[in-house]
This record gives structure tokens, C-alpha cells and sequence, in this order.
């Protein structure tokens, strides 16, 4: 890995790109997708992870935010890029094809970095880039739960955090194998998955895309002791039809948004010992960590502990989430088991507490509350409504704006309004989410 790493770094120093330079990356998950950025960060140069499920407006938008330089994307992915070329002429382009065994053609203006690859040493760099720990390490986008994705700024001592974070409460060890079917482009499986084996050497099994009917089978043909979801995930494999059950070494699970209503259920059927659901945003920082097993809690910090690890719940509107103040102009600390706004004390000479946000600046500005217990104090906005019981347990209980969840990603209400508008020349048109029935689910979707 680090020698195809060294290949990325040289190659890329050569064609002059620097520290602080940013290239975009949309490739399907394979294990040379983290090897890729790790070769690119050698060089100080910032990688923004693409979703590989963005076309047209949405795509053109995640790869000028963030002011890219050049764009590696996978031969599966060069429909998309093929379709705003006219759009590119100021980026570098490099297709990097998949299957070394397919010769697929490369698209007219790109250069064929496999084969570019190939040509170059796996000898170190004589010096590489210096970073230091709040310096960005890759971009991760929301998934634009109030519009088009935002870049959100992850830096190296972040990174780390996170995944080691995981690594401790989750009591994982080195001889552990982890199950990882989540897009690589996203926190969950291209941080806390991927950041295990990086950090920790662990190993790490990696499908190209999730299939429920699968799940289980993965995990026993590869021996697998740990396995990552995310809630959607967990829908669906509760749901896939099971001729007879599988037998696996999975004793733990990690991830975000199992929902209570299925917990209990999942965890009898599949014989699973330790649930760690974990809450928190791409770009927050107040995340937690279930410990105990506790059914729907999704992090506890203990009440004592609020001082060294200061997340705390406000009361606000739950409608708008809006925070509710008083007459000095300062927040209001909900009661035990009170819903509230929860949010999280920014401190910037604390990598782990400086909130770096986004790429955009106002969109930056827009998640930090001013004044909120003190004057001049300053507190990330999760924009997500908890309530938290007598022993530090939270709970979540709706997420605030106009979105929705499916196939693991938050969607934008006002965005497919407007993809809608645009198609069908409406002057308006309102989308909003339903519930759907879990036999209507393609579990291989």
C-alpha cells in the first residue's frame, strides 16, 4: 500500500501539483481508493472524496466548491465525467481504469493513470510534504441535507480521533478482520472503517457494493469478527430473505442509525453481542459512542464528564430548531429527558474541538452559535433534536430542515424539488418523505 502510495506522490509532484492543491477522487471503493489519497496527502495535497452516485449539477457543484485542480475518476464513473466535460476544460483529467485484465478505452483529453502508475518508483520520497495535525487531510461531503453537498474540512488530528476513537470504545484489537460494505467516500467507511487498518494495522474486508442477501456470507466467507452498517443497512438485511441462517464470528457491530424499533430483532436473529452506535456529523464535533448496549441510545458521555467533553443539549424550537433564549440572550440547558438541540463547545487551541467546517466559509459561519451560555462563547449547531436521561445516555429524535433518509444517504427535500421543476416546468413542487413498507425494499439496491 505505502509503495503504491509513493507512486501516487511522485507522479502527481512531477505533473507540479503542491501543498495545498486539491484533486478530486470518484472511484468506486477498491482498495487502492484510500491508497490514493494517502499517496496524495505525501505531497500536501488535499484530496476531496467524490460520491460516486453524483451526476450532472450535483457533480459539476462538488468538484468546483472545493476549487480542484484535476479529477481522478474510474472507468465505471466515466459516463458521468464524459457528460460535463464541457464543463472541465480548466481541470486535469485521469482515468484510473478498475480491471487491469479490461482494456477499456480512455476518454479523449484524460490521462491513463494506471498505466501512468506503472512507469513511476515505489522508492520514498527524499522529502515529503509536512503536515501538521490541523492541517486537512481530505474532503467529505455532507450528504446536502439543506441543498447541494458541503465539503466538509477533515483534518489529520481529526481523522485520527475519530477512528481511534472507535477503536478504543469498540474495544477492537489487532487480530480483529472488519467488515466494511460502505461507500469509502463517506465518515463511515472511509474513516472509522478505513482508519483502523491505517492506524492500527487491522484488517479489512471491503465489498465494491453493498448487498443485504450478502451480508452475513461476506462476513463468514472472510472470517469476520467486526462489521460496520449504517441504518438503512440494517433494514435491509433484516428484511432479505434467509433460506437458513449463516454461520459467522461477528461478535460486534459498529455504526450510526439503527433504529430502536429494529434493535432488539436484529441483534436476537443474528446473534450479535455488541452494538456500538455511534452519533455524530461529518464536520461535528459532538460525537458519541454507545458503550453498554443500551437499545436506541446512540452515545453516552456521563453528566459528570460534560466538562472535559462538553456536549450539551438546548431547549429550541422543534420545529425550526432554532435555539430558545433567555432574557439575557443566552441558551437555555434542557432538563433530563427533555428534547433538545444538542451542540457542541468549539475551542480552537484544541484540534480535536476546533471546528474547521467547510470549505465554503458562510457555509462555515451558518453552524456555529454565538453567545450561547456566555458572551463570546461559540458552540457547533447539529442541527439534531436528542434528549439525554439521568445516567448521560442519548437518544435521538428527529433531525431539523427539510430531509430525508434512503440507501444510507440524507436527501435533500429542496433539491429533488428542483431537479423535479426543472423536468417537468413546474413553478413550484413540494417533496417530502414517507414511510416505506420493508418488503418493498430491493435489498440488493
Amino acid at each position: 500500500a505505502d509503495e503504491f502510495a509513493n507512486k501516487v506522490a511522485k507522479y502527481f509532484k512531477s505533473k507540479g501539483f503542491q501543498k495545498g492543491d486539491c484533486v478530486a477522487l470518484l472511484l468506486e471503493n477498491r482498495p487502492e481508493y484510500p491508497c490514493i489519497w494517502i499517496g496524495l496527502a505525501k505531497i500536501g495535497v488535499v484530496t476531496s472524496l467524490i460520491n460516486t452516485n453524483l451526476v450532472s449539477d450535483p457533480l459539476l457543484h462538488s468538484l468546483k466548491v472545493c476549487k480542484c485542480k484535476a479529477v481522478i475518476f474510474g472507468s465505471n464513473n466515466g459516463e458521468a465525467i464524459r457528460n460535463i466535460m464541457p464543463n472541465l476544460t480548466s481541470l486535469k483529467l485521469y482515468q484510473f481504469n478498475e480491471e487491469t485484465k479490461e482494456s477499456k478505452k480512455i476518454l479523449p483529453g484524460c490521462q491513463d493513470l494506471r498505466t501512468e502508475l506503472d512507469n513511476v518508483t515505489s522508492k520514498p520520497l527524499e522529502k515529503e510534504s509536512h503536515l501538521g495535525i490541523k492541517d486537512p487531510l481530505v474532503y467529505i461531503y455532507t450528504s446536502g441535507t439543506t441543498g447541494l453537498p458541503k465539503a466538509a474540512v477533515i483534518t489529520n488530528v481529526r481523522f485520527m480521533f475519530m477512528a481511534m476513537a472507535v477503536y478504543c470504545l469498540a474495544r477492537l484489537n489487532t487480530k480483529d478482520i472488519v467488515y466494511n460494505p460502505l461507500p469509502l467516500y463517506h465518515t463511515a467507511g472511509g474513516m472509522l472503517g478505513v482508519g483502523q487498518t491505517l492506524l492500527k494495522g487491522i484488517t479489512l474486508a471491503i465489498r465494491k457494493k453493498f448487498s443485504a442477501s450478502n451480508y452475513w456470507k461476506d462476513c463468514a466467507k472472510h472470517n469476520c469478527t467486526v462489521a460496520q452498517y449504517v441504518g438503512e443497512i440494517c433494514r435491509y438485511v433484516l428484511a432479505a430473505p434467509q433460506n437458513q441462517p449463516v454461520e459467522h464470528n461477528v461478535r460486534a457491530i459498529f455504526g450510526n442509525g439503527l433504529r430502536p424499533q429494529i434493535w432488539s430483532e436484529f441483534v436476537k436473529k443474528f446473534n450479535i453481542r455488541h452494538v456500538f452506535e455511534v452519533y455524530g456529523a461529518t464536520e461535528g464535533i459532538s460525537n458519541m459512542i454507545n458503550i453498554d448496549n443500551t437499545v436506541g441510545c446512540v452515545g453516552f458521555v456521563p453528566r459528570y464528564c460534560r466538562w472535559a467533553y462538553p456536549v450539551t443539549l438546548i431547549k429550541c424550537d422543534e420545529a425550526t430548531g432554532e435555539p430558545i433564549r433567555n432574557k439575557k440572550g443566552h441558551c437555555i440547558e434542557c432538563d433530563v429527558n427533555e428534547a433538545g438541540l444538542i451542540i457542541g463547545k468549539i475551542n480552537p487551541k484544541k484540534g480535536v474541538f476546533n471546528f474547521k467546517g467547510y470549505s465554503d466559509e458562510k457555509a462555515t459561519e451558518k453552524k456555529i452559535l454565538q453567545n450561547v451560555f456566555r458572551d463570546g462563547d461559540m458552540y457547533f449547531n447539529s442541527g439534531d433534536i436528542l434528549y439525554g436521561d439521568e445516567f448521560g445516555n442519548f437518544f435521538f429524535k428527529d433531525r431539523t430542515g427539510d430531509t430525508f433518509r434512503w440507501k444510507g444517504e440524507n436527501v435533500s427535500t429542496s433539491e429533488i424539488e428542483a431537479v423535479i421543476s426543472n423536468i417537468v416546468h413546474l413553478n413550484d413542487a413540494v417533496v417530502f418523505g414517507v414511510e416505506v413498507n420493508l418488503t418493498h425494499y430491493n435489498s440488493d439496491a
